[in-house]
């Protein structure tokens, strides 16, 4: 019988991913490339590595006799792209050229044709590697390729992995084919474009900028060190001025004015926190430029309601990783419901183009509403944990099958700092208790303990709560279940002292909700806490440093847990301690 499988390949220059459906539709792997290669964001490089894809292929298209590979971006590219590239200013000796007309952006000329640039090899060399690897693992498969335009395949996964029949679907980032934001509605499974904007104008760039100022780093996606630093500072008028000067909101367009862009940035430069300077030094900076966003993105949304007038919002791309901003969609505009999926930024757009394959192949298959699993990554080799528990010395080891959540609660109350690591990792970049460390959220001390013994990185950064879904109205102000921590809602005053660890600077929480149906482990270990604590939450927080993506192996667990201040690795039913716990 004839296999189909569906593979959607992620091939922006950053956080490049793969993902794979099947002849049904259902999801059977997707990924982030970062992961594999421990390589934080994997920027320029390929989504299908070579070494990965017959592990891949024989797991999850085993069988197959037809393949349809999906691409996240058009092939055709824009015009000025085609220009630029022609005249040779993509090229390095290009990117040192000067006199060129400086284009109305927040970023220079040579950070938008580097990204150009990049963007081109990405989409030249993608699906190479796969369809080599095909010759030779499936000679006689057939092979389909599409391509889909970018912000359609942000759309799709943000309306087919939704629990929604219909919906308002907005798509706001740095760029797509034409411009930075798109508009649609959902219904009846199907995606009909409103309103795509066009030019330069672009709340991405808008914040990439503000990343800058601030300094810190938008290509190692620190984007959430403004986000974090915000809350400790206050609202610098002049600072507030010159950024209104920069990016004005047109309908459902926006444009940054060049009669006061160029000069508002150049008084904003004499700004900019030099590398040498305490990151505190930016925190007025980053709440003026995060109140900003949040004017800007409001008023979009307030326009598109109006001219939808549908009360359900899905909403995607790099944008929707603000979860400072999600955690207020609902009492700053009239949308009712929110759904940010969890993988809105570029490595979402993988298994989006992957679900628009499969649908311009199967039109009349019925589309049935459910919130995705972001539990669909690669598991962790059974073979390697077996050898740890033989080979690892010096560390104390324990196999509890029946009792792992038990145990590793009794570990948490006890103020012990946990990794954590059950089945199949998070699609997405956070973690949501299959690749956690996770720790005792009531001790005050907590935080500061993580970040410098664990994480190693800045003292003002705050660490998330997962917490058991029937006990979210009783912690948080005008809750609503939040799967992927993908928004942030206020403690409430009541309750947030229990807490302390968990509690930001402004009560503000950066929450997960957990269902026995969404992570069986996950709820049996938080309950468990909570039956011996009366504290139905967990601080949890990925598990990795600084720096790194989410650990993807066996190896890369022990490495963390070995060089940091952990006490306990829990890799499936093993418990691993270190000496001085024995």
């Amino acid at each position: 019988m004839a296999k189909q499988f569906y593979i959607g390949l992620g091939v922006t220059y950053h956080d490049p991913a793969l993902a794979i459906v099947d002849e049904n539709g259902e999801v059977v792997f997707a990924e982030a490339t970062e992961r594999y290669l421990q390589y934080k964001r994997a920027l320029n490089c390929e989504p299908d590595n070579l070494y990965q894809l017959p592990q891949l292929l024989s797991s999850h298209c085993a069988g197959a006799s037809r393949l349809t590979l999906a691409f996240n971006w058009r092939s055709k590219r824009p015009w000025y792209e085609r220009s630029v590239a022609r005249l040779g200013i993509l090229s390095p000796q290009g990117l040192r050229r000067q006199g060129i007309m400086r284009l109305g952006s927040p970023l220079e000329n040579y950070k938008l044709h580097h990204m150009m640039a990049c963007q081109r090899n990405s989409m030249a060399q993608g699906g190479l590697n796969l369809v080599r690897i095909l010759r030779e693992l499936y000679p006689r498969c057939v092979i389909a390729f599409r391509d889909f335009d970018h912000h359609t395949a942000h759309a799709a996964l943000a309306c087919y992995g939704s629990p929604f029949d219909e919906a308002a679907c907005a798509v706001i980032d740095s760029f797509g084919e034409n411009g930075s934001m798109a508009f649609y509605h959902f219904r009846d499974g199907r995606l009909e474009l409103l309103r795509e904007a066009r030019g330069i104008g672009s709340l991405g760039f808008y914040y990439m900028k503000v990343t800058e100022l601030c300094g810190f780093d938008w290509l190692k996606g620190e984007e959430w060190k403004v986000m974090g630093l915000a809350p400790y500072g206050r609202l610098d008028e002049e600072v507030y001025a010159l950024l209104k000067q920069t990016l004005r909101v047109q309908g459902l367009g926006l444009a940054h004015p060049r009669r006061s862009l160029f000069a508002a940035l150049e008084t904003l430069a004499r700004r900019r926190r030099a590398l040498s300077e305490p990151a505190e030094r930016a925190a007025d900076l980053a709440f003026t430029g995060q109140l900003f966003f949040k004017e800007i993105m409001t008023q979009i949304l307030c326009n598109f309601h109006a001219a939808c007038g549908v009360d359900r919002l899905a909403l995607a791309g790099g944008c929707a990783l603000n979860s400072s901003f999600n955690g207020q969609i609902l009492q700053c505009t009239p949308f009712r419901e929110l759904y940010v999926p969890p993988a809105p930024a570029d490595d979402g757009t993988a298994l989006g183009a992957a679900w628009l394959a499969f649908r311009a192949e199967h039109p009349r298959s019925l589309h049935q509403p459910a919130t995705l699993s972001p539990y669909l990554g690669s598991t962790l080799s059974h073979e390697t944990l077996e050898r740890l528990a033989v080979f690892a010395g010096g560390l104390d080891v324990r196999h509890r099958p029946d009792s792992i959540c038990e145990e590793t609660a009794r570990l948490l109350a006890a103020g012990k700092l946990v990794a954590w690591v059950q089945g199949r990792a998070e699609y997405g970049p956070r973690a949501l208790g299959n690749r956690s460390i996770l720790a005792d959220p009531r001790d005050p001390g907590m935080k500061d303990r993580l970040n410098a013994q664990v994480k190693f990185r800045e003292e003002y950064r705050p660490f998330a709560p997962s917490i058991l879904h029937e006990y979210g109205a009783e912690y948080f102000e005008d809750y609503q279940a939040s799967p992927y921590m993908e928004r942030a809602l206020r403690f409430r005053e009541t309750v947030a002292e229990r807490v302390p660890a968990v509690v930001h600077v402004d009560r503000s929480g950066r929450l997960q909700s957990v269902k026995r149906e969404w992570n069986e482990y996950f709820y049996r270990l938080i309950e468990a806490f909570r039956q011996l604590t009366g504290v139905p939450l967990l601080l949890n927080t990925s598990f990795n440093v600084m720096g790194k993506p989410i650990v993807h192996s066996v190896e890369d667990a022990v490495s963390v847990f070995m060089t940091s201040g952990l006490d306990v690795l829990v890799i499936g039913n093993y418990l691993f301690t270190k000496p001085e716990m024995t």
